[in-house]
Parts: structure tokens; sequence; C-alpha cells
């Protein structure tokens, strides 16, 4: 017999059951259903469920079997992109076997809940309504692991920090995200570069109460790897309501501050001359050079034009050529070209370096073009809260916010979570439109 009542859900996750009193809610198909229980005995869920979606399931299962494919083929014949294929798929194959663990461990406890021992029913209670919570964290890393890693997420990351309208009062604030900023990577351990601070120099921009600055603009490098995909869910609009330590009347004014957040394209060579060393700019790989002696042309005597002593050089990646014939030792010639071809290739590769570095902020800059309307998050120091609108997540404790503390990774969290749940409604949308094309072209 099923009684449905209006009861207060503690805590539904997973999707697959709340444990409340007498009751417990399960979901069927898309409803959900309340129904009452005897005393002495505990609350079966009609069937196991979770929040991923089936195509997201499928599509686990599905590239779980092609890392196993691969592994197979591997062990008898070695390949590097198969390898590298590999591990591009460890991550979704382990959260889908922890998954899969939880899945059997809550089956496994939802059989022990009709046991005549009412000791071992209370066990399985607790061990279940723990392994329900567990497995929804679960779902969300197996989730995360199945959609598109942003192709800036390895990299290090530039922090840009400007005041919007807002006055004076947006210019304190602007510092006051800087100092958050820092002392986030502080506590983390990160490795921090300020590369601008510049403050404002109009009339009466002096420091706040607080001991804030009037910043005009500042630019942070946070050197680590994997940087910008910690920090790009900041980008956007930050607004703070506050009461300014010069307002006579008490009034509550609002200023914003724009944070935009850019990958960091890191120095992979080294400025340094050292010629075996590949990492330099100056390294060249003798095998990728092609070496010709000539006689030279020119004045010298019979002795420059009756021997071999000129030097060209071609560096076959990038085709540079350089040629030495100046001195009559074919030895001091050869060392000359290679000290040209080096510099030559050295230039070549930084000015390739500054250029990829340029196209990628300035896509990044494309997708994130902030204006005053992109409001991601606000202050409210009257309230002792802060509300990101994105995530739809309110922390209380501002001080510890702005302060960089443990309740900033609260909302750090809960924005990584925001964005890999549009990633994964983004992916599973372009496949459902994929399979759509499909459907259509089958029937032609």
């Amino acid at each position: 017999m099923l009684i449905v009542l209006k009861v207060r859900i503690e805590h539904i996750e997973s999707g697959i059951e709340a444990l409340m009193g007498k009751y417990v809610i399960f979901p069927v198909g898309k409803k959900h259903v309340c129904t009452s229980v005897k005393d002495d005995q505990a609350w079966i869920p009609r069937e196991t469920q979770t929040a991923l979606p089936p195509a997201l399931l499928q599509r686990a299962r599905t590239l779980a079997k092609e890392h196993a494919d691969l592994s197979a083929t591997l062990e008898t014949d070695y390949d590097s992109k198969t390898a590298r294929r590999i591990g591009e798929l460890s991550s979704v194959v382990t959260a889908l076997r922890e998954w899969e663990t939880a899945q059997a461990s809550i089956a496994e406890l939802t059989g022990m809940l009709s046991s005549k021992d009412s000791e071992l029913r209370d066990m399985a209670r607790d061990e279940l309504t723990s392994t329900t919570g567990h497995l929804a964290a679960l779902s969300r890393k197996l989730s995360a692991s199945l959609t598109p890693r942003d192709s800036f997420a390895h990299m290090p990351c530039l922090l840009e920090m400007r005041p919007g309208p807002g006055g004076l009062e947006g210019r304190f604030f602007a510092d006051t995200l800087f100092k958050m900023y820092r002392q986030f990577c502080a506590r983390k351990g990160y490795r921090v570069q300020v590369i601008k601070y510049e403050m404002a120099e109009a009339a009466g921009d002096t420091s706040s109460a607080a001991g804030e600055q009037p910043l005009q603009e500042a630019i942070i490098e946070v050197q680590d790897p994997g940087a910008y995909d910690v920090f790009r869910g900041e980008a956007g609009m930050h607004r703070v309501q506050r009461v300014p330590a010069t307002e006579s009347k008490g009034r509550t004014h609002t200023s914003a501050v724009a944070v935009w957040v850019l990958p960091s394209f890191p120095e992979n060579g080294s400025a340094e001359e050292d010629f075996n060393n590949p990492e330099s700019d100056f390294y060249i790989d003798p095998q990728e050079v092609k070496i010709e002696t000539m006689r030279a042309r020119g004045a010298g005597g019979q002795h420059v034009n009756k021997t071999e002593s000129a030097i060209r050089m071609t560096h076959l990646p990038s085709g540079t050529v350089v040629s030495m014939q100046d001195s009559r030792s074919q030895q001091r010639n050869r060392e000359d070209a290679w000290k040209l071809l080096r510099s030559r290739v050295a230039l070549q590769r930084r000015e390739a370096r500054e250029e990829a570095a340029a196209q990628l902020r300035n896509s990044v800059l494309a997708k994130n073009r902030i204006t005053r309307g992109d409001k991601i998050r606000t202050y409210n120091y009257q309230q002792d809260r802060v509300t990101d609108h994105r995530a739809g997540i309110d922390v209380h404790d501002l001080p510890d916010v702005v302060a960089g503390g443990e309740m900033l990774d609260k909302v750090f969290d809960s924005v990584k979570e925001w964005m890999v749940s549009q990633d994964i409604e983004a992916m599973m949308a372009e496949e459902e439109a994929a399979a759509l094309v499909a459907e259509k072209k089958a029937q032609k």
C-alpha cells in the first residue's frame, strides 16, 4: 500500500533514495514516490537509479570497452598513438569502475535491509546512507571524466583585474580581489608573480579605512601548470554591495570589477645558450642539419679559391640556410655557421611562441568579452554573503572568502561543478544532434 505524504527531504544527491524517519522517497520514472513501512523494517528502493543520464552512462561504457580493446592490442604491438589514447581514457575507466563498485554495494546493502536481524538492518541502513552519498560524488567524478578537457586547462594563467563603473569604491574592491587571489595562491602553494599593479592617480584616490588601495589595473601570473583550469571560472563581472566609509547617510553602494583569466604561454625554450639541452632555444639536432662544403668565392688568394673552406648549413625542419666563407679555415667557418644558425633558429622559435601566445589569448578574449551584464558573483558585506549566480550558491563568512580562505574553496568547487554540468549538457546536445543527422541520412 502506498501512502503519499508531504515530508521534508533531508538529502537526495544521487537520486537513489533518502531515508527520513518512517518514509523513503525514491524515483520512479520522472516521479518521486513516498512509501511507508513498518517500524521494525527498513526501506527498500523499488529500483536503484542515479542522476547519470543513460546516454552518459552508455558513453562511459563504450569508452571503457575502447580502452580494453586498445590495451589488448598494445600488449602485442606497441604504438605511441595507441598508448596516448589509452592514457586519455584511463580516467574514465577508473571513474566507471568506482561508480559500478558503489552500485554493487548499494544493491547488496539493499538486500540486507530485509533481514530479520535488526542489528544487521541497522548496520545496512547506516552503510546505505553513507554509500549513497559517496555514489553522488562518484557520479560527478564520472561525469567530469567524460567532458572534453579545456584546451588551455594544462597551462599557467594570467589574472587581470580592472574596476568597472563605481568610482573609487570599485577601485578599492579591485584591490580586495587582487589580495584575495594572492592569499588564495599562497595558501595553496602556487607560484605567483605580479606582472602589473597600477594605482589610479585621480584626485581624492587615497587608501580606504580598511587599507585598500585605489587600484586601476593589476595582472597576476600564476605560474603552476594547470592554473588556468583552477581559475577559469573567475572570469566575469564581480559585483560588490557595501556601505563606503565615506558614506554619511549609510546608503549601500554597488560597484563592479571585471576579472579576465587568460592562458599564460610558458617559455618552453631556455634563453641560455646551452647547445646540448633540448629545452634550449639554441639547441639543434645535428641530424636535422644538412652541411655542404664548397670553394669560397671572391678575394682571398689561391688558398681560398682552391680549397673547400666555405660552409653552407640548412636546418631542414625550418628551411633556414646560412653560409660562411669569411675565414680561410673551414673549421672556423663551420663554427661561425653553427653560431649563426643557432641564433636564427632560436629567434624563429621565440617569434613562433609569441605569435602562438597572442593567438591563444585573442581566442580566449573573443570568447570571454566581459560587459556589465556578465555578473557572475555578488559580495554583499551587510549580509555577510557571497552569491555565485551561475552555481546558485550562497556562502556566508564573507571575510574568509575575500581573505582567500577555505570558504573560497567552496565557491570554486561549486563553480567547477557548474561548469562541468554545462559541458555535459553541451556534449549531450552535440551527440543528440549528431545522432539525429545520422538517422536522417539513414532514412534517405
